[in-house]
């Protein structure tokens, strides 16, 4: 039997992962909102892992960090993870940490925690 308690629980802390596209002309920029996330962890690391792709996708072999951040305001993605109104994390407090020290490829792997996803494939 369900316990109504921890159902009514887990329902008030859905997090949802809001993306935004830079490069988009309209004013909120607003291209995607991600949900189903099992925990706070979840949408954190799955925020973290979109944000170190997009910065990847606009770093060059020869670009400056600077360059890198330009390139990222200009095509990249900006990310919160939100529950209810309540903004939890914000790619613009870690995006200079990500620039200046890369990212490997499990760092930048959503996909694989995407938990649009981990639904297909129940």
């Amino acid at each position: 039997m369900i316990n109504q308690e921890n159902f009514l629980l887990k329902k008030d802390k859905e997090y949802r992962v809001y993306i935004y596209d830079l490069s988009s002309e309209d004013k909120q920029k607003e291209v995607e909102i991600v949900s189903g996330f099992v925990s706070l962890d979840h949408a954190n690391l799955f925020a973290q892992c979109y944000v170190r792709d997009s910065i990847e996708r606009c770093r060059t072999p020869t670009s400056s960090a600077e360059e890198v951040y330009h390139l990222w305001l200009n095509f990249g993605e900006d990310v919160k993870v939100l529950s209810h109104d309540e903004i939890l994390w914000d790619s613009r407090d870690e995006v200079n940490g990500f620039i200046e020290n890369g990212s490997s490829h499990m760092q930048r792997n959503w996909r694989s925690i995407d938990p649009r996803a981990l639904k297909e494939e129940d």
